[in-house]
Formats: C-alpha cells, sequence, structure tokens
C-alpha cells in the first residue's frame, strides 16, 4: 500500500496494521473510513471525544447510509482508536447495525449462459474473466489476480495441476491459499485468451500491464453483458460466485464440497452464498406428503 503524503498518524496505522497482518484491501478500507470520520470531525481523528463517536453515528443513520457501510466504518475506527490509538474504552461507544438478510440474487445455468456470450470485446479477455468466475466460483479480487502461472496456458500444458484439472488460487481471502475445479471447456477458453494476447506476468494484466485489471473493470463488463443478454436481475461480478455456488448445490455436489471450492471458514456463509437452490427446493419431498403417504397406508390397513 502507497505510503508516501501521508500523515504521522495515518503511516502509524498502516504500519499497526501491517504489523497484525492486516491484508491491503481490508487497510484501504479502514483508511478510507477514518478519512471520513476526519472530514466530517473537521480535526485530526485522535482527539475525538465519546460525543463525537456519538455524533458521526447519529450523521450515518440521518444520511441513509447502509448497514453494512456503518459496520465498516465501526471496523474502522475500533483499529483505529484501539491499536493506533491506545484507547480501547472509545469501543465502548461504538456500535455495529443488524443487517437485512436477504438471499443473494443468482443466475440460471441459461442466463449465465447468455451473460457470457454476450461478455464485451475485442477479443476474449472478459468472456475468459467472467468465466473463471461463473466456473470455479472465484470472488471478484480472485478474479482479476491470477496468474499465468495459476491457470496452465499453452506454455504448460504438462503441468501437474492441468493433468488433475486444477486452478491455484493464491492469498484468498484470509490470506490462505487453496485448489479450485478447473473444467475442460474452461481451461480451453483460458489457454484461447493467452494465445490471442500472449499477457506475461498476471493473466489478465490490468494499465499499466504490469499491474492486474480491477474488479471496477470487471463490474463493468458484467453490467454490459448483463444488458446485452437481455437479463434484468441487479447483479455485479459477485452474482457469478453465487451463481456457482447454487448451480453445484443444484447438482447434488455435497454442501461441505462447495465450502472448499468457495474457500468458506464456515458453513454459515456456505448456506447463504448457495441460497438453497430453488430447484433443490422444489424437489424436496413434504413431510407433509410422507405424512399423507402413512395416513394412506393406515386406512387401507383398517379396511382390509
Amino acid at each position: 500500500m502507497k505510503e508516501e503524503r501521508t500523515t504521522p498518524l495515518r503511516r502509524r496505522m498502516i504500519e499497526d496494521m501491517r504489523i497484525r497482518g492486516v491484508g491491503d484491501t481490508a487497510q484501504k478500507s479502514h483508511i478510507r473510513a477514518i478519512k471520513d470520520f476526519a472530514a466530517f470531525l473537521g480535526r485530526s481523528p485522535d482527539t475525538a471525544t465519546p460525543e463525537d463517536l456519538r455524533a458521526y453515528q447519529l450523521h450515518m443513520t440521518d444520511t441513509g447510509v447502509t448497514p453494512s457501510t456503518v459496520n465498516v466504518r465501526i471496523v474502522a475506527l475500533r483499529v483505529f482508536f484501539g491499536m493506533t490509538c491506545g484507547r480501547e474504552e472509545r469501543k465502548r461507544h461504538m456500535w455495529f447495525r443488524t443487517e437485512p438478510r436477504t438471499l443473494p440474487v443468482a443466475f440460471s445455468v441459461q442466463e449465465v449462459s447468455d451473460i457470457l456470450m454476450a461478455a464485451p470485446g475485442p477479443g476474449l479477455k472478459y468472456r475468459a474473466a467472467l468465466s473463471i468466475s461463473s466456473g470455479a466460483g472465484l470472488r471478484a479480487a480472485e478474479v482479476c489476480n491470477p496468474k499465468i502461472g495459476d491457470i496452465v496456458p499453452e506454455a504448460r500444458l504438462r503441468h501437474d495441476d492441468s493433468v488433475r484439472m486444477l486452478t491455484h488460487v493464491e492469498q484468498g481471502k484470509g490470506a490462505t491459499d487453496r485448489k479450485v475445479m478447473l473444467s475442460p471447456g474452461l481451461l480451453e477458453l483460458l489457454r484461447a485468451w493467452w494465445r490471442e494476447t500472449r499477457p506475461e506476468g498476471w493473466l489478465f494484466p490490468g494499465k499499466p500491464r504490469i499491474n492486474p485489471s480491477s474488479a471496477r473493470q470487471r463490474n463493468r463488463a458484467v453490467t454490459s453483458a448483463k444488458h446485452m443478454a437481455g437479463v434484468r436481475k441487479p447483479a455485479t461480478l459477485h452474482t457469478l460466485r453465487h451463481s456457482f455456488a447454487t448451480h453445484r448445490l443444484e447438482a447434488n455436489t455435497d454442501v461441505r464440497v462447495i465450502q472448499v471450492l468457495l474457500g468458506h471458514a464456515g458453513l454459515t456463509t456456505t448456506a447463504r452464498d448457495t441460497h438453497v437452490g430453488t430447484r433443490t427446493i422444489r424437489d424436496t419431498v413434504s413431510p407433509c406428503e410422507m405424512l399423507a403417504k402413512l395416513q394412506d397406508q393406515t386406512v387401507k390397513r383398517s379396511l382390509e
């Protein structure tokens, strides 16, 4: 994370987060939140009083800040005051908001196919990138960061992972590595993209090419492809990941296997991401149906 043009207080917070192994994405999120708090306060954030914290939280409520954003900012404030300022008592004046539990949007298999076919060009870049999310269930950041060696393109046809049809996710969420499934069709598409432009380093380079492409570019591609395909559901790149999980569940894949493929620490998150596919719900036999059959058998026995 860039540290130039930073105040000593911000530099201290960044150093504290680095010491504790906080990831770059989380670091940037925390810094943005503290900047927002400082802008509201109108002075250095380390001078905030409990009354200032109360006023800021009331301000977020009055201005319609979503519960998820409120919670992200509260986490950042707790890190800032507890870790950088050494004022653990300030945490008593910060409250998390309860987020409404809604089911994530998921595309049908046909909708995923239509979106991938409508992925914007030129070339195969976006179709290949979106296919990784829908075909391997990667997170948005994971879709942007694969390296040439992770996917095993043309130059490494004999690589062991290629034989086993796996791809490597390096330092995913929680700074953990994992292997995910790689179908023959997806592998061939990725190889076709690699042959088209011969990227070096990053499989999907950004601008400049020494950097990976951004999640924002991917989300724009999803939005464009969705409109071109006539799909009206509200969705982002992450929706393809939800769809992957749902389709795996509908294909009778064990939920623990899906948990490993998605890189979840617990089954609760997996259950929410799969949102228990509609086909699975429809095909599940109701206890009422089972009771009705037993009752019919009882009536038949009594008549006999």
